[in-house]
C-alpha cells in the first residue's frame, strides 16, 4: 500500500534527541557498519554513529542528496547541535551510504522489531503495493531488444542510401575538390561506428538473457511511472494494517509487480513472527504460482472483510480455491490504493 498523503514513515516522529541516541559501538558492529572501531595508525575518519545520525535526522526532514546534507550541517542548529559541530563533506556522506548498504537495512530491521516489541502491529493483515522510484539514467540511454533491433535497421537502410549517394557524387564533386564526398564518408563512418556499438548491445542481451540494459545505471530498467515511462526502480513496500506502518519493503528491477507478493511478504511474515496472516494487493500482482506460493508459506491473500460484510478486493478474492482468471477480473478491484484502504478499516483474517 503506498503510504498516505505527508507519511514519513515510522521515524518520523522521533525528534532529534532521540536521535542523538543512536548507535552505540556494540549496535553498529552488530549492524556490520564499517570503520566503527579506528585503526591504531592514521588519522580517524568520522565515527560510523555521526553519519548515521545525519541520515535519519535526513530522513525525518526529508533532506535526502548528500550536498544538501552537507550544507545541513554549515547552517541548520540542530544539525550542528547532532554532530558537534561536526561538518562532513558530501562525498564522505555519499561514501557512507554506499559502503554500507546492508548495514542500512540491517537498521531498518532492528526497528521493525522496536516496533514489534512496543505492539504496534497487529500482526493480522498486510496490504502491499509498490512504486516507481527513478534512476540517475536518461531514457535515450536505455535501450530494449526492440529498439537495438530498429537502430540497427534504420542504420542499414541509411547506410545504403549514403552509399548510393556517395556513388553518384564520385565523378561530380572530382572537379570541386570533392567536399561533399568527404562529408558523406564521415557520416558513413559515424553511423557504422554507432551500429557497431548497438549491435554489441544487442549481442550481450542475447548473452545475459535480459531484456533491457542501461548504461548509466546498469541496474535500472525503463517501466510505466503513473501516465509516463521512466528508467528506474521498482520498489515494493508491506505495510501492517494497525498503525500503518512499514513492515518490509524490497527494490528490484522488475518491471511489473506480478511475482512480487510472496518476495514481499514472506520477509514481512518472517519479521512479525505469526504462523498465518492475510495479505491483500491489487490485480496486478495475481499470477497462480505467485499465489500457491504465498499459501504454502502461511499467507492467506484477499481474505480480509470490508465493514459491510463483502470480501475486499484482494489477490484471490474468491477464496484460496478460485484459480478462475475471468473471476479475478471482474471482482479483483480497480487500483491498489482503494483495494488496500478499504480492506484496512475493517479487518476480519480467516
Amino acid at each position: 500500500m503506498k503510504p498516505a498523503a505527508g507519511y514519513r514513515g515510522p521515524l518520523a516522529y522521533s525528534s532529534p534527541e532521540a536521535v542523538q541516541t543512536t548507535g552505540t559501538v556494540a549496535d553498529l558492529a552488530a549492524a556490520s557498519f564499517s570503520r566503527v572501531e579506528p585503526k591504531v595508525t592514521g588519522r580517524p575518519g568520522y565515527a560510523p554513529a555521526d553519519l548515521l545520525k545525519l541520515y535519519i535526522y535526513g530522513y525525518l526532514n526529508r533532506v535526502r542528496s548528500s550536498r544538501r546534507l552537507e550544507a545541513e550541517t554549515h547552517r541548520n542548529i540542530e544539525v550542528i547541535w547532532l554532530l558537534r559541530h561536526l561538518k562532513p563533506d558530501f562525498k564522505t556522506i555519499a561514501d557512507f551510504r554506499r559502503d554500507n548498504r546492508n548495514a542500512f537495512r540491517q537498521v531498518f530491521r532492528e526497528f521493525v522489531l522496536l516496533c514489534r516489541q512496543l505492539d504496534l502491529f497487529g500482526r493480522e493483515l498486510l496490504a502491499v503495493d509498490g512504486t516507481r522510484i527513478k534512476a540517475v539514467n536518461n531514457k535515450d540511454r536505455n535501450f530494449t531488444r526492440a529498439s537495438l533491433t530498429q537502430f540497427i535497421k534504420a542504420a542499414d537502410a541509411k547506410l545504403d542510401d549514403y552509399l548510393q549517394r556517395l556513388d553518384k557524387s564520385d565523378a561530380t564533386e572530382s572537379a570541386t575538390g570533392g567536399s561533399r564526398v568527404k562529408n558523406l564518408a564521415e557520416k558513413i563512418a559515424a553511423i557504422r561506428e554507432r551500429r557497431e556499438r548497438h549491435k554489441d548491445m544487442l549481442a550481450e542481451l542475447d548473452q545475459t538473457g535480459e531484456s533491457q540494459i542501461s548504461l548509466t545505471d546498469p541496474d535500472s530498467r525503463a517501466m510505466a511511472a503513473h501516465t509516463h515511462v521512466a528508467v528506474g526502480y521498482n520498489v515494493q513496500i508491506a505495510v501492517d494494517a494497525k498503525h500503518k506502518l512499514i513492515v518490509e519493503q524490497q527494490v528490484t528491477n522488475q518491471v511489473v509487480d506480478m511475482g512480487l507478493l510472496a518476495q514481499t511478504t514472506e520477509p514481512a511474515k518472517e519479521v512479525l513472527g505469526v504462523e498465518r496472516i492475510a495479505v491483500v494487493a491489487d490485480r496486478g500482482y495475481f499470477k497462480i504460482e505467485d499465489i500457491e506460493a504465498c499459501e504454502n508459506a502461511g499467507i492467506d491473500p484477499g481474505r480480509a472483510k470490508t465493514a459491510g460484510g463483502e470480501v475486499s478486493s484482494g489477490v484471490d478474492v474468491c477464496g484460496s480455491d478460485c484459480r478462475n482468471p475471468a473471476c479475478f477480473s471482474r471482482c479483483g478491484g480497480s487500483t491498489a490504493r482503494a483495494c488496500a484502504l478499504s480492506a484496512l478499516r475493517t479487518v476480519e483474517p480467516r
